[in-house]
């Protein structure tokens, strides 16, 4: 007999459904998978049919064959335990064919019967649901509540094998599972991580607020200990809400790298990634076997922050080029190409020299020349021509850690961040991908920084006195608008563009 099962797989991120074949023929017990299976899917002939038979159902004496159409695309990953054994059950006439008609499944098979998580389940539920391939999804307990995310898909979790059987049966329906996303984004904690504990700093608190307003990149340059981390960590507290939209492209991301907490399944905060500077290419950028997203791809819509960035690897920090203009990353590997999204606020912090006192005022360092070049060319002039506010954070000075706090808390500048991002998300309402001034491409230049003569000369006579690149002049008049935006100013003014000079036309020995 033959049998059909509904299910999908991920190339990436992308999701791409599979249509799992069982066919029972007369000749010796051989369980054969084919259909490009590769490791934990092979292996999964072992999984269910110890599956199968303690739960009470045992494993067909014919020739099994078992098809993962399309046959081009590679199979990775233990989804697949779950629809196989269905078909299995389906063709021995365990299960009737019609009643798995519109239902998909995913899952992972225990020796025992039991049913365990999976990633990539809400990608996977999704594209089967609006391609019109399921209207029901069965998939494991601890992957029902995202694959309930999917509004008009009714999603049942299962314990085990058994559940599933007796659930398509109708001897035992299983509960419907539902989540409202837009209650769990409303029940977001509060940030923990307040701007108001940061002593003094003021210039770079300012800086901190043009980047969340505009998702502007930034870099601190200053001695150890003068509070760069502690900034850095307080970005993302101060980003707007996500939306929705956003929370569920953050949560596809999330799911396919297995991250997801079963009681958890909307990732509701702006995500901070701050990996160590050993971190590989693969570690940044994304791959591995299977091919999972890296740092920069987890970062979605949130923080990458690279502490003590010279000290990365150059071959991993010139991976960020391409993020960092297109927001994506894209990995060509011999199997193909995959593109993953990369939509994030770059925060990096880096000492001036390798000892890090370098004009600190006193007499510290004792780094030559040489030595502060070297250290300093580790970080590459095209990636530091991407880099939008390059910001110096001198030491705290003593009278500013006495006393209480004083500075302005994470939630009163956040409400000056929301306001700006309301006006660029009005001003780029019909233009897709944009939604922030520092995503502007040359034509939204164009209409939203127009600047006036007097602006023009101010630019003009930075690129002849400081070396502007065509990128570094288009990156300035972007945070001029973002400074405007938080002033409520119309047109980019020339005290906008003055301020935005500031944080752009430092050289490194400056630094």
């Amino acid at each position: 007999m033959l049998s059909h099962v509904i299910t999908g797989t991920v190339h990436g991120v992308a999701p791409v459904p599979v249509r799992v074949e069982v066919n029972l023929a007369p000749g010796l017990p051989v369980f054969t998978v084919v259909g490009l299976p590769h490791g934990a899917v092979r292996e999964s002939r072992e999984r269910v049919g110890a599956a199968l038979k303690n739960s009470g159902f045992g494993l067909p004496h014919r020739r099994i064959t078992v098809n993962l159409a399309p046959a081009d695309v590679r199979k990775e990953g233990t989804a697949f335990d779950l629809p196989i054994a269905v078909g299995l059950l389906a063709a021995s006439g365990v299960l009737e064919a019609a009643t798995l008609e519109g239902i998909a499944f995913l899952g992972e098979l225990g020796l025992d019967g039991s049913l365990r998580r999976v990633p990539g389940v809400l990608p996977i539920a999704a594209a089967l649901h609006e391609r019109g391939r399921c209207g029901a999804l069965l998939v494991p307990e601890g992957n029902a509540a995202e694959a309930a995310l999917v509004r008009g898909l009714s999603v049942y979790g299962c314990s085990d094998l058994g559940a599933v059987v007796d659930h398509l049966r109708n001897v035992r329906a299983l509960p419907a599972t539902r989540v409202d996303p837009a209650e769990m984004l409303s029940r977001t904690e509060d940030i923990t991580a307040d701007l108001a504990d940061v002593r003094g700093q003021e210039s770079a608190k300012r800086a901190l607020e043009i980047a969340a307003a505009g998702a502007h990149n930034l870099l601190f340059v200053g001695p150890p200990g003068s509070g760069k981390t502690m900034l850095a960590v307080r970005l993302a507290g101060i980003l707007p809400p996500l939306s929705l939209e956003e929370a569920l492209e953050c949560t596809r991301v999330h799911s396919v790298a297995g991250l997801l907490a079963p009681r958890r399944p909307l990732v509701t905060r702006r995500p901070f990634r701050a990996p160590h500077h050993s971190v590989s290419e693969a570690g940044l950028a994304g791959g591995g076997s299977p091919i999972r997203p890296g740092e920069i791809s987890l970062a979605h819509h949130g923080v990458l922050f690279l502490d003590e960035l010279p000290e990365f690897r150059r071959s991993a920090l010139e991976i960020l080029r391409q993020p960092l203009e297109d927001g994506r990353v894209r990995l060509s590997r011999a199997s193909g190409t995959l593109d993953f999204p990369s939509r994030f606020v770059l925060a990096a912090a880096m000492n001036p020299c390798p000892c890090g006192y370098r004009g600190d005022g006193t007499d510290k360092c004792l780094c030559d020349a040489s030595t502060v070049a070297r250290y300093q060319g580790r970080v590459s002039g095209p990636l530091m021509d991407r880099i939008d506010l390059h910001v110096q954070v001198p030491a705290v000075a003593a009278d500013a850690l006495r006393g209480s706090p004083s500075g302005e808390s994470s939630s009163r500048v956040r409400a000056r961040v929301v306001v700006a991002r309301d006006r660029q998300r009005e001003r780029f309402a019909s233009v897709r991908g944009v939604h922030a001034n520092g995503q502007m491409g040359p034509p939204e230049l164009r209409r939203s920084c127009r600047p006036d003569r007097a602006v023009e000369r101010l630019l003009a006579a930075s690129v002849e006195r400081m070396g502007l690149s065509a990128r570094g002049y288009h990156r300035v008049l972007r945070v001029a608008r973002t400074i405007a935006d938080l002033a409520g100013a119309v047109e980019v003014g020339f005290d906008h563009a003055a301020e935005a000079l500031q944080y752009r036309g430092l050289e490194r020995r400056a630094y």
